[in-house]
């Protein structure tokens, strides 16, 4: 038999998962190829770095890591594994204002950067990545899907995951739109996301911040709602490397100024920080990003996991939206097209 040419839109968490898994399970019958929008590997899972060597890093994007009872043991080797290759380490570091929902909770955090969990599972894969690849239409062409991108060429596969946010599936042209059926249409515009924006400063080596705390939730200001003083959250005492803080913005905020700039937004908070903390150093540089689609608010009703949008050839959809925002929530999704594509090749 042939080997399947799979594209995988997304370097994000799940889309990353996903590669892998297929690796792990269908090496010899899949070629697995990713495609990203971006410029590097991570989706929300982002890790900017600031110093060109890339030493100097900081999470805009997820935070910490945490695992209930439940999923720590449903989960257990993914876990594992992660600790096994130091990606994950448990959270030390004192956070102010964590909410505990319930007992036996492991926070972890990564040294890294979050990104490094991503970037682990593309490794794992194999997969042939490729990044600034913004996919805009998919047609059906004699039994395969043509996917076409933004500035560049099309290409043909047997298969296609798509594990960006639901809204971003819904924009896509071309044959998806008349495949559809009408209610797998109206569960995907069902599902919503919160906004929030988040600033990463960067200090110069020979800067302090005196705070007692490695991360903070904020609950009294209408525009901050979170800060991370991200090397100590992360226990890092690296040479030549200053501090790094990141502030993610309450939702209220997100959504009140989503259509604004970041460079309209940055002093907007920048002005909040001072009142929060004030007497802070200059930041080196800072880092505004603004996260559209941060957390799914109401995920796909019932939350499957996926939806399979067209059976022959295969077009499947995965990612937080179709479960709930979270490590967890990627890896059964992930695990869910697993399963999908399994059946189908």
């Amino acid at each position: 038999y042939t080997m399947s040419r799979v594209l995988i839109v997304g370097a994000g968490l799940t889309g990353s998962l996903c590669a892998c898994l297929l690796r792990r399970e269908m090496a010899s019958r899949v070629h697995i190829v990713v495609w990203d929008k971006a410029r590097g590997a991570g989706g929300r899972m982002s890790t900017s770095r600031i110093t060109n060597d890339g030493t100097c890093t900081a999470d805009l994007g997820a935070q910490y890591i945490t695992a209930t009872t439940y999923y720590a043991q449903k989960h257990q080797s993914f876990y594992e594994e992660l600790l096994a290759c130091c990606i994950l380490k448990p959270l030390t570091a004192p956070v102010e204002g964590m909410s505990i929902k319930e007992e036996g909770i492991r926070n972890f955090v990564t040294p890294q950067g979050v990104s490094s969990i991503v970037k682990h599972y593309l490794r794992e894969s194999g997969a042939e990545v490729f990044f600034n690849h913004h996919v805009t239409q998919i047609l059906l062409k004699g039994g395969k899907w043509e996917v076409c991108r933004k500035a560049g060429g099309a290409e043909q596969f047997d298969a296609v995951v798509l594990t960006m946010p639901v809204p971003q599936i819904l924009q896509l042209q071309g044959d998806i739109d008349s495949l559809i059926d009408r209610s797998q249409r109206q569960k995907l515009e069902a599902v919503s996301y919160s906004s929030r924006y988040a600033l990463g400063l960067f200090y110069k080596a020979d800067k302090q911040i005196d705070v007692p705390w490695a991360a903070k939730y904020i609950t009294n200001n209408p525009c901050i709602r979170f800060i991370s003083i991200d090397n100590k959250k992360r226990n890092l005492e690296l040479p030549g490397c200053g501090p790094s803080m990141v502030v993610h913005t309450s939702v209220p905020f997100g959504m009140q100024h989503l259509e604004k700039t970041v460079e309209e937004v940055e002093p907007l908070i920048l002005k909040e920080l001072q009142e929060v903390l004030p007497g802070l150093p200059e930041p080196l540089t800072t880092k505004c990003q603004k996260w559209r689609y941060s957390q799914v608010t109401q995920p796909v009703t019932g939350s499957p996991g996926q939806m399979t949008l067209i059976s022959r050839p295969l077009l499947v959809c995965g990612g937080d939206g179709f479960t709930h925002s979270n490590l967890d929530g990627c890896i059964e999704s992930a695990l869910k097209v697993l399963e999908v594509l399994k059946c189908s090749l």
